[in-house]
């Protein structure tokens, strides 16, 4: 019996051991780590989302959705001209050629920050002298956006090196660190404190900073790098970034213009802002994947193209862009047929008089995520091409279609519905233009994204590091 019972035990050990080590390949899987980091920050932010849809009425609810939606969108035109250039030149480099770069990039970020604050508070003070009414959450962003711009600048720009490096574990930590504490003061604010709108602000305001000084003190943002800094590396960041911060800006007003468009309706207004982003904050989660796989993605199709391995370029395109529409198909069936529950589960009941619509903006919302990687993918391995402008040209047409169709759908329709529709179709121009600008570089067949996903899937054990 004792022999026996020895014998089990070693066994247990063995089977213990192999669970351990098999949990280990996969903490140092990159996609995994990326996609935790994102689902984990996208988790808090669902959370602050929901509580805020029931601390604020549907008002002042359309204007802190606007004021975050201008204020990202800045912050795309901010980082655009750097992150995307720093992730490409940290790859592979020196210490010394680190602290150059993330010395360069800060120093850049300062000089776009003075001139943010210059633009938003000279602007506010005129529509102040000239009374013009605008938007309450137009208001907002141009008096505290300046102020918040300073408040992020140190975690934003740790984000290009935490990517050049692979290291979505620190990234996810530096990303809780900020929604984790808005989190916790909304769900402080929701049953204790009651505060209103400016002081939900002010706090996002102080917990972006505490993030930030969290990177400075860690020498992971560049600040401490200053000295560092070096006119050829900044000349480089920006010749690269120009193109990538058009494409980031653009890509952004794809979704953007939405809400500032129905914010300047007369008709719709704050209200519409709010009805929209539920049904945009649940396709928002459907994303989640895909950003999480672009970023381990555009690093490794850089390395193939920069060592002039097209194939192996190629493969990784087809097996990003196959697998993730792979994934998406039952997670889109499935919101097609929960959309009413899954609306009414973010929103609340405050939104209750609007399910119908926003249930039927949410479906064609799914539409939308099924292409999404299709389009995705076309522009980072443009990108990774190092073909940028090809991928801004492509991004120009799609925002200029979004912006024509959702001007025609609030101003003249005065409708939601056609302005989610109009997501879908300036996608499909995106997808078939992209196709079109990358068979001018490399040679794409579509079919061979379907092959090699099913590879991949037979090979999967191969792919999780040893």
């Amino acid at each position: 019996m004792g022999k026996a019972a020895g014998t089990i035990q070693v066994l247990h050990q063995k089977i213990g051991s192999v669970m351990v080590g098999k949990l280990k390949k996969l903490g140092k899987e990159k996609n995994l780590s990326s996609l935790l980091s994102n689902v984990s920050v996208a988790f808090a932010g669902l959370l602050s989302f929901m509580l805020l849809t029931r601390q604020l009425d549907k008002e002042a609810f359309g204007d802190w959705v606007l004021f975050i939606t201008l204020s990202t969108f800045v912050d795309l035109l901010r980082f655009g001209l750097t992150r995307n250039a720093s992730v490409r030149l940290l790859s592979g480099t020196t210490f010394t050629e680190k602290k150059q770069i993330l010395g360069s990039s800060y120093r850049i970020n300062l000089w776009l920050l003075i001139i943010i604050i210059l633009v938003c508070w000279v602007l506010a003070l005129v529509l102040n002298f000239l009374v013009i009414d605008v938007n309450n959450g137009y208001e907002l962003f141009l008096i505290w956006y300046p102020i918040l711009a300073l408040a992020n600048l140190g975690w934003n720009n740790a984000l290009a090196l935490f990517q050049a490096e692979q290291n979505f574990n620190r990234m996810m930590v530096v990303r809780l660190l900020n929604v984790g504490l808005f989190l916790v003061f909304l769900l402080l604010n929701h049953f204790w404190l009651g505060l209103g709108l400016m002081e939900i602000i002010w706090v996002n305001l102080f917990v972006n900073l505490v993030s930030s000084l969290w990177c400075t003190l860690r020498k992971w943002d560049g600040l401490l790098y200053l000295p560092n800094a070096v006119k050829p590396v900044e000349k480089e960041l920006i010749h690269f970034g120009k193109y990538s911060m058009g494409t980031l800006v653009s890509s952004s007003l794809l979704k953007s213009a939405d809400t500032f468009i129905i914010g300047l309706s007369p008709f719709l207004g704050s209200a519409g802002i709010a009805m929209y982003a539920i049904p945009l904050k649940l396709t928002d989660l459907l994303g989640i994947p895909l950003n999480s796989f672009t970023m381990t993605a555009y690093p490794r199709m850089s390395k193939s193209c920069l060592e002039g391995k097209m194939h192996e370029a190629r493969k990784i395109f087809y097996t990003y862009t196959g697998i993730i529409t792979l994934l998406f198909l039952p997670v889109a069936i499935f919101s097609f047929i929960m959309a009413e529950e899954m609306v009414l589960f973010l929103g609340g009941d405050n939104y209750a008089d609007s399910l119908p619509l926003l249930t039927f903006i949410f479906r064609i919302f799914t539409v939308y995520v099924m292409l999404l990687p299709l389009d995705r993918f076309t522009g980072v391995l443009l990108d990774s091409l190092n073909r940028p402008k090809y991928n801004l040209y492509k991004v120009i047409v799609m925002t200029l279609a979004n912006i024509l169709i959702d001007i025609i759908a609030v101003f003249v329709f005065e409708s939601l519905v056609l302005v989610a529709v109009g997501t879908v179709l300036f996608t499909l121009i995106g997808i078939f233009m992209g196709f079109y600008l990358l068979r001018k570089e490399i040679e794409i067949h579509s079919k061979d994204m379907i092959t090699e996903s099913f590879l991949f899937i037979k090979k999967l054990k191969t792919h999780l590091p040893v």
